[in-house]
C-alpha cells in the first residue's frame, strides 16, 4: 500500500512555508526562455492542428496543412526569435527532440553555435506514453544529444509532458539531474525517484504560446499582456517575502515566430531586460543555483515508493 502522500514525487508544500532561497546573482527574479524545437514526422498524424480537416474529420497523414504549419516555425520562426535573443545576447534553452539533428541539420547547427542549453525532449514529437520501450527512446534521445552538443544532457521535459509512472525513475537512472514534467510550483522543488532525490525544475502553461493562441486563441499582444500582469504578482510577493520567482517563457517557433505575435514578444522581452532585477538563465543553470541555494541535496525526503502500477 502507498504511503498517505498527495503527490507520490514531490512532498506538497504551501509556497509561503517554503524556506528562503538567495537570488541568484543578487538577482530575484530568474528568467527561463525556452524554445521547443521539435519534428513532427511527414507520415504521421500531426500532433496538434491550426487548422481541422473540412467535414471535422481526423485528417490522416499527409496532413499538408498543419505540417506546413510547423514547418514555417522551423524555416521562418526559429531565425526570427534567435535573432531577438542574440541582438539582447540572452541565454535560451533548446528543449529538443533529437532526431532534429538528423532532419534539420542547419538549425541544429546555429542554436549550437549560439550556446543555447540542449535538453532532452524525446526523439521525436511523441509521448513516452506511446512508445514501446521508454527507456530505449530516452537513451538513443540523450546519446544524440551528447553527440550534437558535446556534452550529456543534464534536463528532460517530456513530449506534451508525458510520463509514465517509471518515467523520473528512468531518466535519474541515465544520469539526468533536472525535470520539467511536474510544473506545480514558482521554484524548483526536490522530487522522490527510485535512484535518490531529482530537481523538479519550473515550466509554465500560463506563459507557454501554445496554451496562448493554440487553444486559447489570444489576441496577438496576449504573451505581452501576461508577461506584464505576472510581473506586477511577482514584484508584490517578492517585496513582501524576500524570495525569488522564475518566470518561464515557454515557447515554440511555429507559434511565437509568426510576425504578428513575435512583435510582441519582442516588446515582452524588452521588459524583462529593462529591470534591474531580472537574471536570464538556462535549464542547468537555474538547476545548480537552486541546488545551492537549497543546501539539502534532497536529503529530507521520504524514500520513494512506487507511484503506481508496474
Amino acid at each position: 500500500m502507498l504511503p498517505n502522500w498527495s503527490n507520490p514525487r514531490i512532498p506538497y508544500q504551501m509556497a509561503s512555508a517554503r524556506k528562503p532561497l538567495s537570488p541568484l546573482r543578487g538577482k530575484p527574479l530568474i528568467v527561463h526562455v525556452v524554445m521547443n524545437i521539435e519534428y513532427w514526422p511527414f507520415d504521421r498524424p500531426m500532433p496538434r492542428g491550426i487548422i481541422p480537416a473540412p467535414h471535422g474529420a481526423t485528417p490522416a497523414p499527409p496532413d499538408v496543412p498543419n505540417y506546413a504549419w510547423v514547418e514555417y516555425g522551423m524555416r521562418c520562426g526559429m531565425p526570427r526569435i534567435m535573432d531577438m535573443l542574440a541582438a539582447r545576447n540572452l541565454p535560451a534553452s533548446a528543449f529538443l527532440n533529437a532526431q532534429v539533428g538528423e532532419i534539420y541539420p542547419d538549425l541544429t547547427d546555429a542554436v549550437i553555435a549560439a550556446g543555447w542549453e540542449l535538453v532532452g525532449h524525446g526523439w521525436f514529437q511523441q509521448s513516452l506514453k506511446a512508445v514501446e520501450d521508454e527507456r530505449a527512446v530516452i537513451r538513443q534521445s540523450l546519446a544524440k544529444l551528447e553527440e550534437l552538443g558535446g556534452r550529456r544532457a543534464r534536463a528532460w521535459l517530456g513530449c506534451g509532458l508525458g510520463e509514465t509512472y517509471q518515467t523520473p525513475d528512468i531518466l535519474a537512472e541515465e544520469g539526468v539531474e533536472f525535470l520539467h514534467d511536474w510544473t506545480l510550483d514558482d521554484l524548483p522543488s526536490w522530487m522522490r525517484t527510485a535512484h535518490g532525490p531529482m530537481v523538479a525544475l519550473p515550466y509554465t502553461f500560463e506563459l507557454n504560446d501554445v496554451p496562448v493562441y493554440a487553444i486559447q486563441s489570444g489576441s496577438s499582444d496576449e504573451y505581452l499582456k501576461r508577461v506584464e500582469a505576472t510581473l506586477a504578482i511577482y514584484e508584490r510577493e517578492m517585496a513582501r517575502t524576500g524570495q525569488p520567482r522564475i518566470i518561464t517563457l515557454a515557447l515554440h517557433p511555429h507559434i511565437i515566430g509568426v510576425p504578428h505575435i513575435a512583435y510582441h514578444f519582442e516588446k515582452a522581452l524588452d521588459l524583462l531586460v529593462s529591470r534591474d532585477d531580472t537574471v536570464f538563465v538556462t535549464s542547468s543553470e537555474m538547476g545548480d543555483w537552486f541546488v545551492a541555494a537549497d543546501g539539502t541535496g534532497g536529503r529530507d525526503l521520504e524514500p520513494f515508493i512506487g507511484g503506481g502500477s508496474r
